[in-house]
């Protein structure tokens, strides 16, 4: 009985983040290319050619290391989760989205990233006595806690709220980015969030509607550069 209580309060714990998330989401999402990789687009715009090349949901290894993978997919996974009939952040694609960003757009930020996961694996061994992907699901939100409320120790630089508040940042611009930058993987976090990417026209019973937007085929860069228009 008490596993089963467990259980359910995860799923509504994991309801109930997401659907705090959805607001911030619909914002990351309308804004289609990350801000620091715009540059990097608007140079591949007129051929078309993506920035990077997409891989699958949990390819890595144009930064990160096997070990720093698999923490940042266990980090993003948390932040959103898997539920029945949808997927988290690992299927979306998070981990190749940052990988990829590490490697070019964001590879000032490569030191901060060693640093913050050696920090936040040194704290989990100290306060729980193992890595943080070798920690439950409750475990690991016990320690995302702490860092978002900088209650957790052995953090200097990065500091604990700002190492959580980067990779949060990074997991939505993997989740709702437009796919050409790696993540949003066949564009199933727009789908999750009815946005339609960018339409080339909305007809009339459209902008009257007040239901979710669920046209397809839905519109990246990569179709637009194109002059093509093609689904997930």
């Amino acid at each position: 009985m008490s596993q089963q209580n467990d259980d359910t309060r995860d799923r509504k714990h994991d309801d109930s983040r997401r659907a705090f998330l959805v607001g911030a989401a619909l914002g990351a999402a309308a804004g289609l290319v990350p801000e620091a990789q715009a540059q990097t687009h608007d140079a591949h715009a007129t051929t078309g050619a993506a920035p990077h090349t997409m891989a699958s949901g949990d390819s890595h290894g144009a930064f990160f290391n096997d070990q720093d993978a698999a923490t940042i997919t266990a980090f993003a996974e948390r932040i959103w989760p898997a539920a029945p009939g949808r997927a988290g952040a690992t299927e979306i694609g998070v981990l190749n989205y940052i990988d990829l960003a590490l490697a070019g757009a964001y590879s000032d930020m490569q030191d901060f990233y060693r640093r913050g996961l050696a920090q936040l694996d040194a704290h989990c061994h100290a306060t729980q006595h193992k890595p943080f992907v070798q920690l439950d699901a409750a475990r690991q939100d016990d320690v995302i806690r702490a860092l978002e409320q900088n209650k957790a120790s052995g953090f200097d630089w990065p500091s604990a709220p700002l190492f959580f508040n980067t990779v949060r940042t990074h997991v939505m611009e993997g989740l709702f980015a437009d796919p050409v930058y790696g993540g949003n993987k066949n564009f199933e976090g727009w789908r999750q969030i009815s946005f339609p990417g960018g339409q080339p026209e909305f007809t009339q019973q459209d902008m009257q509607s007040r239901a979710a937007f669920t046209r397809e085929p839905i519109v990246g860069l990569q179709a637009r550069a194109n002059g093509t228009v093609r689904g997930g």
